[in-house]
């Protein structure tokens, strides 16, 4: 029997684990943006004409920020009861857990983008 990819991530287990990837990967790629700045400043006197590492790497954070968001999308749409999730089923826990995801991710994407503006835009190290 064949499933679908929305019953594949629907079967994939939601823990808290799961609720802390998208702000460890904007941790990360914030702690990484410093770390170029001042590395970059420090060599150069000013920041990379074109910072195509650094482009990448804010290309694969914000990937895997959007993957978690959607798959977090698709487990707050598991059936049963409508919100507020406060019962104590599995159902009402992998809703709120995964709505919680759904909105770190949106607040984990931004930050990345925020991060990540200065950073490519900025010419001078002052």
């Amino acid at each position: 029997m064949k499933r679908g990819l929305a019953d594949r991530v629907r079967a994939l287990r939601v823990t808290l684990w799961t609720l802390i990837v998208p702000p460890a990967l904007w941790a990360a790629h914030f702690l990484f943006s410093y770390i170029w700045a001042a590395v970059t400043c420090a060599k150069t006197g000013s920041f990379a004409k074109y910072p195509v590492l650094f482009i990448v790497c804010t290309a694969i954070a914000l990937a895997l920020i959007a993957a978690a968001g959607i798959v977090a999308h698709i487990q707050s749409a598991t059936p049963g009861d409508p919100p507020p999730h406060e019962g104590g089923t599995d159902s009402d826990r992998i809703r709120f857990l995964a709505k919680a995801t759904l909105l770190l991710s949106g607040l984990s994407f931004a930050g990345v983008v925020f991060t990540a503006v200065p950073v490519i835009f900025l010419q001078d190290c002052r």
